[in-house]
């Protein structure tokens, strides 16, 4: 930072045409002097913004001021012109600037201006805050299907988000391990992107994303829920209007409820109830006989209650 220090007026046959358009009176053929500005401090520093300050003395001629700023003394933006009036004291003026790059330098001063000139404060220098890092993850699909891979992705936000280190970290049910890595780590995007692939997932299991070097950033926690496979068969006996449903569950949800379902305009009606029963090590299998007047779409959902898995519906089935 420069010290602040009233600057010494600049009066220029451009400078004087523009106090003609702004102040409303002649640049020649006035017994008024120019301003006294002093460029002042800059307060709220954010990331995108700030208030820049300063003092103009109008020196009994009215007066307009106005921000010259920008990352260079050449600045190359500027603050509207505001007119502070014709008084003989200093008084204090600042105006807000915003959509400023964050973490960058910028440089400003106070450009005042009256009927006979302008005046130019020092120039002066604020730094932007840096935007917070933070983290965002989704896994997709969710519920994945029993066994299926799915993908945890999501951005790193903030200044410095680009090429930085992150890796996945894993808690499977009934998420007691506590979290561990999940291979090895990624490098994010320009943009701060990344996606971990996750291969064969069977039970619901919290996920979360950190970086590796400070500052240490942790994501909010997702939960990818894990869905049973279920198929749905049907088969028409021979002799009234009776219809079988049988399918198979996995992995093994032995003793789930499994309810039929038929499909319809106001929604899903159930028909019938039925238990799942072990069919191996690794699969239940269920059955139901139910009526069926005439056609309509049926489907199955198997509630699973055991928080491994969650409640999941088959594919829809059209019987005839």
């Amino acid at each position: 930072m420069s010290k602040r220090t009233p600057a010494t007026p600049v009066v220029t046959s451009t400078l004087a045409a523009l106090a003609a358009i702004f102040c409303g009176a002649p640049a020649a053929a006035t017994a008024a002097s120019p301003p006294l500005v002093s460029t002042g401090g800059a307060s709220s520093v954010s990331y995108g913004g700030a208030l820049l300050s300063g003092t103009v003395d109008p020196r009994g001629a009215s007066t307009s001021y106005y921000f010259q700023y920008g990352p260079t003394r050449a600045y190359g933006a500027q603050s509207p012109v505001t007119p502070v009036g014709a008084g003989t004291t200093t008084l204090p003026v600042s105006v807000a600037v915003s959509a400023l790059q964050p973490a960058l330098t910028y440089h400003y001063r106070l450009v005042a201006l009256n009927s006979a000139g302008a005046s130019v404060g020092a120039d002066e220098s604020f730094k932007t805050a840096a935007i917070p890092l933070s983290l965002q993850i989704l896994g997709a699909p969710n519920p994945t299907p029993y066994g299926a891979p799915t993908l945890i992705e999501g951005t790193l936000s903030g200044t410095g988000n680009a090429d930085r280190a992150v890796v996945l970290q894993e808690n499977p049910f009934p998420y007691t391990q506590g979290f561990l890595d999940v291979g090895e780590a990624h490098l994010t995007t320009a943009a701060g992107g990344f996606t971990f692939p996750v291969l064969g997932l069977t039970q619901a299991t919290q996920f979360r994303v950190v970086t590796t070097a400070n500052p240490m950033i942790s994501s909010p926690i997702v939960l990818e829920q894990v869905a049973p496979l279920v198929t749905i068969h049907a088969r028409r006996l021979r002799r009234g209007h009776r219809v079988r449903i049988y399918g198979t569950i996995t992995p093994n949800e032995e003793g789930m409820a499994v309810e039929i379902l038929r499909l319809g305009r106001a929604g899903a009606r159930r028909v019938a109830l039925t238990f799942a029963r072990a069919g191996s090590a690794s699969t239940a299998h269920y059955r139901k006989l139910i009526r069926v007047r005439r056609g309509g779409v049926y489907e199955v959902l198997v509630r699973v209650t055991n928080g491994a898995q969650t409640s999941t519906y088959s594919a829809p089935i059209r019987l005839r």
